[in-house]
């Protein structure tokens, strides 16, 4: 079955807008088994609109156009799909009637560029649209079934999920919908992991694929056969090892939070470098109050001792940017707030401040609890300030979850050198 897609507007092709609904669309498909063979993307020129049309009508099963829809001189889809069949366009009663209704409600008159969207191709079908003002509509046009939306993404949500999906597996051939399971991981490139899996004997039945969302890679297992998907999961799981963060759609602070909270652990947080990035991470998901006591930017040299018990003296033998003020950090922190555990990021980000022994990307960590403090000093290479602040949310993240976990602390995190480490009982 070929399905393809067609995004309309200048604003899309010139790239002033991020074109969100091809992307979420594609994903949409691809879970409930019909997966798009072409995607496009024409602007608001009328003869651009028919030869697009008129072209995929010869070639697809299901073609879905996005946007042109709306009240203004430059939505033209309604026109080109026209043109293209040879056809007029003609006032659908029905929806002319509903939009007087609806203007009607909020006390307004329907006005005469908003009655253009109630003018349809002669001979379509009314997808209708009760979030906004422009219908959809459909037709078959030689070889393909056309569906017209609406650029705005709720109201093109919504119809697709609600009228459109269900109207193509009703004149189509039923799929089974595979299952989909992801697997995110940390401290492993793409590269690595696409050698270290393709040499796995996974079962036929698997599609194998991966995801880059910067600094973690997404292991993806697709498959109709669920048997297939759990030997697919244990062979993986067995490869991969501690590199796995975990698997599900949430992000990896919710999966922190569901194990903090199962556990009945409480943490506070002492940040410099990442300058409260670890706390904003943590705090978008709902109910992190329930464990998560306290942050502080200690920015500053002044307020690493002020706000976390940072000896001074610590600070001007080792530097800020050290394992030993990282240990003390996480454990003022700790103590300071009465938590289980205080986690700690001290480094140099860049573009400027390094030096030849510590150059932009050092970054110390440590994680204080109470029977022992952990501390490592790492250099991340080649990033900018931005990917250095990403790279140790996600390494002081994942010392948390090792320790969670009880695995251990001194793990390798691919091309991330450690420069030392250290673990003090206590």
């Amino acid at each position: 079955m070929r399905i393809e897609f067609i995004s309309t507007g200048d604003e899309v092709l010139s790239g002033q807008i991020v074109d969100t609904n091809a992307a979420w669309i594609s994903q949409y498909f691809f879970h409930q088994g019909r997966e798009f063979t072409r995607r496009y993307t024409v602007a608001d020129d009328l003869e651009s609109l028919i030869d697009i049309i008129t072209e995929t009508s010869l070639r697809a099963d299901v073609v879905i156009i996005n946007g042109g829809l709306g009240p203004t001189s430059d939505d033209l889809s309604a026109e080109a799909a026209a043109k293209a069949m040879g056809v007029p366009l003609i006032l659908s009663q029905v929806w002319h009637d509903h939009l007087v209704v609806k203007y009607a409600k909020s006390n307004r008159t329907l006005s005469v560029s908003n009655e253009k969207q109630a003018w349809l191709p002669k001979g379509c079908e009314i997808v209708d649209n009760p979030v906004g003002t422009a219908c959809g509509f459909s037709f078959q046009f030689n070889r393909a079934r056309f569906y017209f939306t609406p650029g705005v993404p709720s109201e093109f949500k919504h119809m697709v999920t609600e009228q459109i999906l269900p109207d193509i597996q009703q004149r189509f051939t039923p799929v089974t919908i595979p299952t989909l399971l992801k697997i995110k991981t940390f401290g492993i490139s793409e590269s690595a992991l696409t050698e270290r899996l393709a040499a796995l004997s996974l079962p036929s039945s698997i599609t194998l694929g991966f995801r880059v969302d910067f600094p973690t890679v997404e292991v993806k297992l697709l498959s109709t056969v669920e048997a297939d998907l759990s030997r697919a999961r244990a062979l993986v799981n067995a490869e991969l090892g501690e590199l796995i963060l975990y698997e599900g759609d949430g992000s990896f602070a919710a999966y922190l939070q569901n194990v903090m909270l199962e556990k009945g652990h409480t943490l506070s947080l002492a940040e410099s470098c990442t300058g409260g990035l670890i706390a904003s991470e943590l705090i978008a998901v709902a109910g992190s109050s329930g464990y998560l006591d306290s942050s502080h930017v200690t920015y500053s040299n002044e307020s690493k001792s002020r706000l976390v018990n940072v000896d001074k003296t610590t600070i001007t033998q080792h530097g800020a940017v050290s394992m030993e003020v990282a240990a003390e950090m996480a454990e003022g922190a700790m103590l300071n707030a009465g938590v289980d555990f205080g986690i700690a990021v001290s480094g140099i980000a860049g573009p400027g401040g390094g030096s030849e022994d510590k150059p932009v990307g050092t970054v110390a960590f440590a994680l204080a609890s109470k029977t022992h403090t952990y501390s490592q000093l790492l250099f991340i290479p080649r990033r900018s300030r931005q990917g250095i602040r990403g790279v140790a949310l996600y390494i002081a993240l994942d010392m948390l979850r090792r320790e969670l976990l009880g695995l251990d602390l001194s793990a390798e995190f691919g091309s991330i050198e450690r420069r030392d480490y250290r673990i003090v009982d206590k």
